[in-house]
């Protein structure tokens, strides 16, 4: 199994969306990261991380706020962003580290 660090020190671009279930705004993004996944495969990759149940991987990025979004290149925090966004908004930040 993948380990988080070895995910997000890939060649690819990860998307990694910090949420929490009891988040309205988080589950209103939920279809959209499901969507990006899938039309992203092979390109890019998409995680769903709990900030509830990975409480030391939420400190150690700062997430003050849910959902925080953050992409990932080669482990290297290269962009993020907190709050919902528009699907193609975020599909174009994902492709622009393609």
């Amino acid at each position: 199994m993948e380990n988080f660090k070895d995910i997000i020190n890939g060649e690819k671009p990860v998307l990694v969306d910090f949420f929490a279930t009891w988040c309205g705004p988080c589950k209103a993004m939920t279809p959209v990261i499901e969507s990006l996944g899938k039309e992203l495969q092979g390109q890019a990759r998409v995680l769903k991380i709990d900030i509830d149940k990975n409480e030391m991987l939420a400190g150690q990025y700062g997430i003050q706020s849910v959902p925080t979004f953050i992409i990932f290149k080669k482990g290297e925090a290269v962009w993020r962003q907190s709050g919902v966004m528009d699907k193609s908004a975020l599909e174009q930040q994902i492709r622009s580290f393609a």
